[in-house]
């Protein structure tokens, strides 16, 4: 019956399959295990708790080689979802752009916009990093050239932003007003002011959905919508002006004193050239899938909004895109999670991501190879399952309804 009944056999064979799969990985740990003792080697990771012995620049949490290699690896993990986050933020909004400019009437544009796209997705990620990482070496000039009355370098940006051959100076928040910090333990701060602003961001935010929700409410009942810009504009921005000028936000502009600058934000080579790089790169690629899914929707869409006066701007963002998303969404994820997994090139560069400490230098003077590489293999499966999780919910809220 098991084998024959259809009722069951499916549910058979789905079993056997299961034993199979378990037995398989239990002979492959216990082979491991078994040529690891005739190695001399066990298998634990108490290499975690041990002195790491090695410095990281600019980490974002304090770190000093006396630390452990748990913490390195803390500390790899979070450059690498810093440039992560920034390269995905870049990438989407440069990506967009080049992929409705491809579509652009004016000839040259578009196919300036193609030779781009063509250029930067045909050519191996790891080329464009090197070369991106010799031109901030090799062209910009060392902080000196900023020096005296008539510089032969100038500050750009207003003069807020020095390029050097070593780093990139940008400037720093200050607060004239400090409230002081927040030891969250393992030797973790964060500034009071950080948390007041976010708590009025996220409750601005949900007070932002209670009136977009009563309008709604409202139009569905009258069949005409409140005006809420005015209202939704100040809900966002009142309170954080008020929380600047409480604090007495403000920028603290880089000074070259010495042979460095001081003051603000030195952002070191390997970290700008990766992230644009990784920006450049992706953003190829998120262009097609944004021209494919515009061109997706069909042209009758476009010709009733201009029939109804709407202007072409306003055709794109409130009628086009809105339908493109469903096609857009699925491929974006995966450019999303290719470029979290590739900035483990990280290491062409020497940024210190999770593949330079953890898959790195740790790795190397511990001797602990299984475990380091599996450590890695697991953090880059979760931040991956992350993303996706986070982009299947956006995909469920933006999707079209469908009657």
């Amino acid at each position: 019956m098991l084998l024959y009944d259809r009722r069951y056999r499916s549910m058979t064979i789905q079993v056997v399959v299961f034993i199979l799969v378990m037995a398989a990985g239990w002979w492959l740990v216990d082979n491991t295990i078994r040529n690891l003792q005739a190695l001399g080697k066990d298998f634990n990771f108490g290499f975690l708790f041990q002195r790491s012995g090695y410095d990281i620049g600019s980490p974002p949490i304090p770190y000093n080689s006396d630390d452990t290699h748990l913490r390195a690896a803390v500390v790899g993990l979070l450059n690498t979802v810093i440039i992560s986050i920034l390269g995905c933020i870049a990438a989407t909004f440069l990506g967009t752009a080049v992929g409705i400019a491809r579509l652009s009437n004016n000839w040259l544009f578009a196919r300036l916009m193609t030779i781009y796209v063509e250029m930067f997705r045909n050519i191996p990620l790891l080329l464009w990093i090197l070369i991106v990482y010799a031109l901030l070496t090799e062209i910009l000039p060392a902080p000196a050239a900023y020096r005296g009355e008539d510089p032969e370098w100038s500050k750009i940006l207003f003069g807020n932003v020095a390029l050097t051959n070593r780093y990139t100076a940008i400037p720093s928040i200050g607060l004239t007003n400090d409230p002081g910090m927040l030891d969250l333990g393992f030797r973790i701060m964060i500034n009071w002011a950080t948390i007041a602003f976010a708590v009025v961001l996220i409750g601005g935010w949900l007070v932002r959905r209670v009136v977009l929700n009563r309008a709604q409410a409202a139009q569905d009942r009258t069949g005409e919508r409140p005006t809420t810009w005015w209202i939704n504009l100040a809900i966002m921005t009142v309170p954080s002006l008020l929380l600047i000028w409480y604090f007495g936000l403000h920028l603290i502009q880089p000074e070259l004193t010495g042979f460095n600058f001081s003051g603000g934000l030195n952002l070191q080579n390997g970290f700008v050239a990766l992230w644009l790089a990784l920006t450049l790169y992706t953003g190829a690629f998120i262009a097609e899938i944004v021209r494919a899914g515009i061109l997706s929707v069909s042209k009758g869409q476009t010709e009733a909004a201009f029939a109804l006066g709407l202007q072409p701007n306003r055709t794109m963002n409130l009628v086009i895109l809105p339908q493109a998303l469903r096609v857009i969404i699925p491929p974006l994820t995966s450019q999303y999670l290719n470029l979290t997994k590739n900035s483990s090139l990280a290491i062409a560069v020497a940024y210190m991501d999770l593949r330079g400490t953890l898959g790195g230098t740790t790795l190397n003077q511990t001797g602990r190879e299984l475990e380091a590489i599996l450590l890695m293999m697991l953090i880059y499966l979760a931040l991956s399952l992350l993303i996706s999780a986070g982009m299947n919910a956006f995909n469920a809220r933006v999707k079209l309804k469908e009657r």
